[in-house]
């Protein structure tokens, strides 16, 4: 994976431009469809560096220590990724941080029909991520109303997040609390060493992470991650800044 620098402990953008890994992540996002960054999201970084930032522990994003409990990545996004990638470049002092993922597809047999039918109605929202909203002031916006579970019966998909999804009715909430439960019935812990990359489909696969202990002696957990589209519209191509790069929520929102 070639040297590495300590750990940072603020958030860093370029620490590692023109790093190896730059080069092998950009690859598999590639061959999986194009590597692809969003505007909100750090500046449009195409590559996220994840790790603990000091004062940041209890956030509910890469920058926190705390348990992160299953999410679709950008679930209030139209243009969600396909894929998402966690290339571990170093683990916890413990060695004990999972990365959690966990399949609809495992899940949904678990639920009832009529919670399945809940969960296929379009009555949710989904707040956008402190990730997204970190420039901004005010409350959260909300992405919806839509389906947590969508697609074919025999290959459905699902667009979730357990601390950003909302239900707007009891039985819809009661469908979410048995989602997320059923979730984590089937949930794989992995605890990815130095070198391991785990690819996940975001339209499939929820992911979160257990929480860990941060030292800030340059020696912390540090994950990168990207995000791997198919194919943008073109409309989205012709507004993008740069040709990677989605367009900020405030160009596109009402659009799809």
């Amino acid at each position: 994976m070639g040297e590495l620098p300590k750990t940072p402990q603020a958030h860093e953008v370029h620490i590692l431009d023109g790093h190896p890994t730059n080069g092998t992540l950009m690859l598999v996002a590639d061959l999986l469809g194009s590597l692809t960054g969003y505007q909100d999201e750090k500046s449009g970084a195409l590559f996220h560096d994840v790790h603990p930032v000091r004062g940041e522990e209890a956030r509910i994003e890469n920058s926190g220590s705390v348990a992160f409990d299953f999410h679709t990545e950008n679930v209030h996004h139209p243009l969600r990724p396909d894929y998402l990638g966690l290339l571990c470049l170093r683990q916890d002092h413990d060695q004990i941080a999972a990365t959690r993922v966990s399949s609809v597809r495992d899940a949904l047999p678990l639920l009832t029909d009529d919670e399945v039918a809940e969960l296929r109605k379009p009555q949710f929202h989904s707040l956008y991520p402190t990730s997204f909203t970190r420039n901004t002031t005010g409350p959260r916006p909300s992405a919806g109303p839509h389906p947590v579970i969508f697609g074919p019966a025999d290959r459905p998909f699902m667009r979730f997040n357990s601390h950003n999804t909302q239900g707007d009715h009891p039985q819809a909430r009661a469908a979410l609390r048995s989602l997320a439960t059923a979730l984590e019935r089937v949930c794989r812990d992995l605890v990815l060493a130095p070198g391991d990359l785990v690819v996940l489909d975001n339209h499939v696969v929820v992911h979160g992470r257990t929480a860990f202990t941060p030292r800030y002696d340059g020696q912390d957990r540090w994950l990168r991650r990207f995000y791997s589209l198919r194919s943008a519209p073109l409309w989205a191509q012709r507004m993008m800044r740069h040709p990677r790069v989605l367009p900020a929520m405030t160009e596109i929102r009402g659009v799809v």
